[in-house]
């Protein structure tokens, strides 16, 4: 019995399956989660091959699951190539478990423009793990500052190595702005940053950039701007916003110039990646990525005060908001620039979140992704279906047991049978009472452990065995009765040949019992794993309504959730269906044959007694 349950349960297990894994990074990492950069017309739509790019990762609820595998601080992170051998340079500029978000700076050493080949995949669940975060790491070293804004209080600090951070800042902290932290900034909130040798720009080649969203049109506003003191007293450059349109500014010993943007409009309340780019012959503004405006100018050797959201006089401040402030000392590639607005803004298309896989054994387990996913109501169904097909596998094996007993039965009994001659009694045997209780009570269980005689579980026999008591009853030389005689009259063959029509039917009783109970799990099953799977599908669709991140890595994983309780439905019922339609073609055969012999057995009986 024990092996029979063994190989009932087994069957629960067909739905799952395992994937074969790639490489694993490192063994001390449990989980990974595969990000794909798409650079396609589809996607970012950015072309050539920009190097060294900060790119954004962005984690919520909607594609990661703080709460369960990863450390609640986010030490254990860590960023490897698509090729899973190399690891990249990264930062974490925030990780709040508690509201499940992220941001994660991951540097890139080169993206494929156009096309959606680029992967990288993020690491999680070491609890040992200490953490990798390396600002500096993250940027080339012509970054030569970059603010993300995210300090609860105090000045900002600078993520790259050459820390150049504020002397002096009276802007107002706004904690949850583009990219986590921004700035507000306005009359007399700006930010100061004093001289510094990262800031010394001895020849053209400077990029200014940032996200900035104003309130309102402004009036000859800067962003930033530096100014020249000592030698280089005179100097200039500014990036403005004047009116809805950005504009540059630049002074030198031949005078100043400027340059204002051609094409577009920065709107109120919306974030723009605005961006300044001088090279040795000509000045370039860029509105989130794209170049709206240039002219030819050089600008001159600058070594001063840079000042973010007014002028180091006191004068030309923005009104609005700032956050992710860089500056490089060498001109960006627009297709540099367009990379960096469309991994990090409200619309970024350039990260595509994929599915997490769990290191088993060398293997990869999508269930995994699948169980964190499935929902009460999906479980419920679930453990149904499993219940179910626990039972439905109980009564294959048993009846198929049941079923071969009575063929090997019924075989033995016709091949005495057919050779007997003379008197058709003689292959009568008693029965006890209680193997006769015993056997009314449960036949199935009779079968198996061989009670029922000589022929075990035959129902030929027993059909004979009841035609022989109906025949002794009726002729002189049985055992019970009266007023019997030597011959059969014709209103007895028909008695005995009901009463063997009565016994076929008790037997064709016995061997469809619990057959109804395939017929639910054929027709019950599927349907429940349907109702799991609407109930999953809208449970899914309203946690993406209520985050608010509608992609199709937030969905994907809750609606595979929601369809396992369709598979495990069908997983009910295929088997089923294909195990009651042999099992009803065997007990059909059977049947067939107890008839063709209550025939056969009337027929002796006439020839013999008539």
């Amino acid at each position: 019995m024990r092996r029979m349950l063994a190989a009932a349960a087994a069957l629960c297990t067909l739905f799952a399956f395992s994937l074969p894994a790639h490489a694993w990074w490192n063994d001390d990492w449990n989980f990974r989660k595969e990000l794909s950069l798409d650079l396609s017309a589809q996607g970012a739509d950015v072309t050539g091959t920009p190097a060294d790019v900060p790119v954004l990762i962005r984690l919520s609820i909607a594609n990661f699951e703080f709460w369960s595998d990863a450390k609640p601080d986010g030490s254990d992170i860590r960023f490897v190539l698509g090729d899973d051998k190399t690891p990249l340079q990264f930062h974490v500029e925030r990780w709040d478990a508690t509201n499940q978000m992220a941001y994660i700076w991951v540097r890139m050493p080169r993206l494929s423009g156009g096309a959606s080949t680029d992967k990288l995949l993020m690491y999680y669940g070491n609890p040992d793990a200490q953490s990798a975060s390396d600002p500096g790491g993250t940027y080339d070293k012509t970054q030569v500052l970059t603010y993300h804004f995210s300090e609860v209080q105090g000045p900002p600090v600078d993520a790259t190595a050459y820390g150049t951070n504020p002397s002096s800042s009276t802007v107002d902290v706004v904690p949850a702005a583009l990219i986590a932290g921004g700035v507000g900034v306005g009359q007399g909130k700006i930010i100061t940053v004093p001289v510094a040798s990262a800031l010394w720009f001895p020849g053209p080649g400077i990029t200014i950039s940032s996200w900035v969203r104003i309130y309102q049109a402004q009036a000859d506003a800067y962003v930033a701007a530096i100014e020249g003191q000592g030698e280089g007293q005179g100097s200039a450059l500014a990036l403005g916003v004047r009116g809805q349109q950005l504009f540059a500014r630049i002074a030198g010993p031949a005078g100043t110039a400027e340059v204002t943007q051609a094409t577009g409009a920065l709107a109120p309340g919306t974030w723009h990646h605005v961006a300044l780019r001088a090279t040795d012959a000509q000045v370039t503004l860029l509105l989130d990525g794209v170049e709206v405006g240039t002219t030819a100018t050089r600008v001159p050797a600058i070594n001063g005060t840079l000042t973010i959201g007014g002028s180091a006089t006191g004068a030309n401040f923005l009104t609005g908001e700032l956050d992710e402030f860089q500056v490089a000392a060498a001109p960006r590639p627009t297709e540099w620039l367009l990379a960096a607005a469309r991994s990090q803004g409200a619309d970024a298309k350039l990260v595509v979140y994929g599915a997490d896989a769990q290191k088993e054994g060398g293997q990869i387990s999508y269930f995994g992704t699948i169980a964190k996913n499935l929902t009460v109501d999906g479980w419920v169904v679930i453990v149904i279906c499993t219940i179910m097909l626990i039972i439905a596998a109980l009564i294959i094996v048993l009846k198929a047991l049941y079923l071969s007993r009575i063929e090997s039965g019924n075989k033995k009994f016709f091949e005495d049978f057919d050779g007997l001659k003379g008197d058709s009694r003689v292959l009568d045997a008693p029965v006890s009472a209680e193997t006769r209780e015993f056997a009314d009570q449960s036949p199935t269980m009779a079968a198996i452990t061989g009670e029922g005689g000589k022929y075990g579980a035959s129902t030929l026999f027993e059909l004979y065995h009841a035609g022989i008591g109906e025949l002794n009853k009726r002729i002189a030389g049985g055992t019970v009765g009266a007023r019997r005689s030597e011959v059969l009259s014709s209103q007895s063959i028909e008695a005995i040949r009901a009463s063997l029509d009565a016994k076929n039917t008790r037997v064709l009783q016995k061997l469809q019992a619990q057959m109804v109970l395939l017929t639910i799990c054929i027709s019950g099953g599927p349907f429940l794993g349907l109702l799991g799977t609407v109930i999953g599908v809208m449970v899914t669709f309203a946690a993406i309504a209520a985050s608010g991140d509608v992609n199709v890595n937030a969905i994907a994983p809750g609606v595979a959730a929601a369809l396992a309780a369709t598979v495990a439905g069908l997983a009910v019922a295929i088997p089923c269906l294909f195990a009651y339609n042999w099992l009803n073609t065997r007990i059909k055969a059977i049947t067939a044959d107890n008839r063709v012999f209550a025939d056969e057995l009337v027929a002796r009986f006439a020839e013999q007694y008539s």
